[in-house]
């Protein structure tokens, strides 16, 4: 029998209690830092300004009449 057959459950055994075990301040320090990435991100990110030209083929979807 190959051995990563054997060790897989044991490894599972051993991640599942790391995951239950985490504090709650761990949990909410992790929420903090990535709230902060996204809004550092979106401050990198420019606003699309669509002109005329960019509004024509938006009604693709739209009956003709």
């Amino acid at each position: 029998m190959p051995l990563s057959i054997v060790t897989a459950p044991a490894r599972n055994q051993i991640k599942k209690p790391a995951a239950v075990l985490r504090s709650r301040l761990a949990k909410d320090a992790e929420v903090m830092a990535l709230l902060h990435e996204n809004t550092v991100l979106r401050r990198q990110i420019a606003r699309v300004r669509y002109v005329p030209a960019d509004r024509r083929g938006s009604g693709a979807g739209q009956a003709r009449g």
